[in-house]
């Protein structure tokens, strides 16, 4: 598995990184989606650096240009809620992308222990096609890998890039012996030491879909 990190070197990518993490500028719920969305958009831009191409001829007023066009078919997947706005980033740039959706969600014992569930998949057929598998926290890595193998009812992809913004090394550890064998390349905003008790990442910035979205029950 190839890990690709896009904070190095420093780019804007950081500064919307920055905010998103910081507490004042958290209050704003708008901000902070727009931010979500901005990282899908250089994400996806990453993204397209590594895929495969053709050559096209385009008809001008003037003449005859020769481009290069992105020749695979790419699936957008993101996990609910926290990835929406990641998903519209990711959309804007690959407007022709198709689209996939999964729910998965922590279902606490005790304040410490938790399970993974996935209630809901919505899922194009995915056989030799790319995805792109969006979340924005990569905390244990539970959720994306469930998200990952639950998406393989639909078919076999043919490559998935899974992006995060912010990971713990737990979690980045986890997908790498995980999916070592399958065809992923990880992409990763920023990567943190620590997780707490509850399985958050520190300093991390808390829960994503909670400021995007709101506080849940």
């Amino acid at each position: 598995m190839e890990i690709k990190y896009i904070n190095q070197p420093p780019s804007i990518l950081n500064q919307f990184i920055a905010e998103m993490r910081d507490s004042n500028i958290q209050s704003d719920p708008l901000r902070f989606r727009r931010n979500l969305e901005r990282i899908g958009e250089i994400f996806a831009y990453e993204i397209s650096k590594i895929l495969t191409y053709e050559e096209k001829k385009i008809k001008t007023p003037l003449g005859i240009a020769t481009e290069f066009i992105p020749n695979e078919q790419l699936v957008i997947a993101s996990i609910l809620r926290a990835g929406i706005p990641l998903h519209n980033g990711l959309l804007s740039y690959f407007d022709r992308a198709e689209n996939a959706f999964v729910s998965a969600y922590r279902k606490y014992a005790d304040d410490g222990n938790f399970d993974i569930h996935i209630e809901y998949i919505s899922a194009p057929d995915l056989n030799n096609k790319t995805i792109v598998l969006a979340d924005p926290m990569l905390a244990t890595g539970s959720s994306m890998e469930l998200a990952y193998q639950a998406l393989k009812a639909n078919g076999q992809a043919a490559h998935v890039h899974i992006v995060s913004i912010i990971a713990s090394q737990t979690g980045v550890d986890y997908i790498v012996n995980m999916l070592k064998d399958e065809p992923v390349t990880l992409w990763l905003g920023v990567v943190d030491e620590e997780l707490n008790a509850k399985s958050y990442i520190v300093p991390g910035l808390g829960d994503a879909g909670d400021l995007a979205y709101g506080a849940k029950l």
